[in-house]
């Protein structure tokens, strides 16, 4: 007999159920991690998910398949993927995961491409089954700040309740306070940061890392880490957070093709981690949003078998796009911090007495050039502005002459009046109305 939801959830929350067999077929036989399941999970039907019956998965190239809900087509040419390259079950094509399980193996981090890595539609897709999987109303979700919107949009909707750690810059890397960490992570349910850090392009070093893993294991938090900028490391990178004692059972690691590859068309996003930790969050991706397309999927695999080395040049200028960005800006009295990774600027606009959303929104009416408000990115960044790099050079060039124009403006406003001739041949303010921001 089925037990009502309130009796299953105070025998997993209270510990009661740990050895009980509604625990064993919740976590697939480790009990322990019961624990950090949400209540969306608890109430899912999990026999009948979980039950082959309800979806049945086989392979091999001699597997006829009369339980299709669909009928098959002939692609064109260009978009066939191999016979084994569609060969996927709920967790992804097992020909993309396999890749992605390589490239984790050259920077230090064995995952089992069946088990711990998941396909996502994206890295939001990713995120999103991370916080149905593991996050309640009310549980604390650590935020370094500032962070993507993305982060604390996402636990605000599960209505979690966020406990920012502040940050800073210093010659690239990524500080913060011990005691203000120390003093979130009590009572958490998860930490969420990027690795290196977006907007600011900060990087957390070695010790920092550790700092980190010694605070979430004492603490028993899961740790979600979004590497989608781990490609653009100008210098020799730390440890991956996954490899360090201890967290390899509480670490969830996000990525994506879109920042690192340049192809959010594509909307391809993994997880991975402890394979109870992706078993987990895959029955929430599977109950919102199943089955990533397979021939995006195929695109993606390819890419990610290029040499790594085909990417060498276009990482130098990135790196050559950051240095001129930088240098530009402090040509023009601004105040932006060095990334030491990634492809954003967070640039201070205090000195011009304005705060970062109405200089974003000046900036774009007056000279269209869209920079992204630093009030989206956390409590700290009203008066920031994240700016990037990664787009061509021309237009890069292009964009800071206009934001250098409009610095100009808003240092000497008297001389900078914009008017216009009307038929009567007097001068006339010129209005527009303020552009609303849709997306940062």
């Amino acid at each position: 007999m089925a037990l009502p939801f309130w009796l299953k959830k105070a025998c997993i929350r209270t510990g009661i159920a740990r050895f009980t067999p509604l625990a064993k077929r919740l976590t697939g036989g480790e009990p322990r991690f019961a624990r950090y399941v949400s209540d969306r999970v608890l109430a899912a039907p999990l026999n009948e998910l979980l039950d082959p019956a309800t979806a049945p998965q086989s392979s091999g190239s001699d597997l006829v398949n009369l339980n299709l809900a669909a009928p098959e087509f002939e692609l064109p040419p260009m978009l066939r993927p191999s016979r084994d390259a569609t060969t996927e079950d709920a967790f992804g094509t097992e020909e993309l995961r396999k890749i992605i399980a390589e490239h984790e193996r050259r920077d230090g981090r064995t995952v089992d491409p069946l088990e711990q890595i998941l396909i996502t539609h994206g890295a939001r897709g990713a995120y999103a089954s991370v916080l149905d999987a593991f996050v309640n109303p009310g549980d604390r979700v650590v935020l370094f700040d500032p962070c993507s919107p993305l982060f604390h949009l996402g636990a605000k909707s599960r209505r979690a309740a966020l406990r920012w750690v502040p940050t800073w810059s210093e010659d690239g890397r990524a500080r913060f306070l011990s005691a203000g960490l120390t003093k979130a992570m009590r009572g958490a349910m998860l930490l969420v940061l990027a690795q290196p850090a977006n907007p600011t392009g900060g990087r957390f070093s070695t010790e920092d890392l550790e700092e980190i893993a010694w605070l979430a294991n004492r603490n028993d938090v899961l740790v979600c880490v979004d590497e989608s900028f781990a490609r653009f490391q100008f210098d020799p990178a730390p440890p991956k957070l996954s490899t360090l004692p201890g967290m390899e059972s509480r670490t969830i690691s996000i990525n994506s093709m879109t920042a690192g590859y340049g192809l959010g068309s594509l909307r391809v996003g993994w997880l991975s981690g402890h394979r109870q930790l992706v078993r987990t969050a895959a029955l929430c991706a599977n109950l919102n949003a199943p089955t990533v397309s397979p021939i995006c999927q195929h695109a993606a695999a390819t890419v990610l078998k290029r040499d790594r080395a085909a990417f060498a040049p276009m990482l130098q200028q990135v790196r050559d796009r950051r240095q001129y960005t930088f240098d530009r800006l402090k040509g023009l009295g601004l105040e932006p911090t060095w990334p030491a990774a990634g492809v954003t600027m967070w640039v201070s606009v205090a000195s011009l007495g304005i705060d970062g959303r109405t200089f974003a929104q000046k900036l774009l009416r007056d000279h269209r050039v869209l920079v992204g408000p630093g009030c989206a990115y956390g409590p700290s960044g009203a008066s920031f502005v994240r700016i990037s790099y990664a787009v061509e050079e021309g237009r890069l060039r292009e964009g800071l002459s206009r934001l250098g124009r409009f610095v100009a403006e808003s240092k000497n406003p008297i001389s900078t009046v914009v008017t216009a001739r009307v038929t009567t041949g007097e001068p006339a303010l010129v209005t527009e109305t303020e552009p609303s921001f849709s997306r940062v």
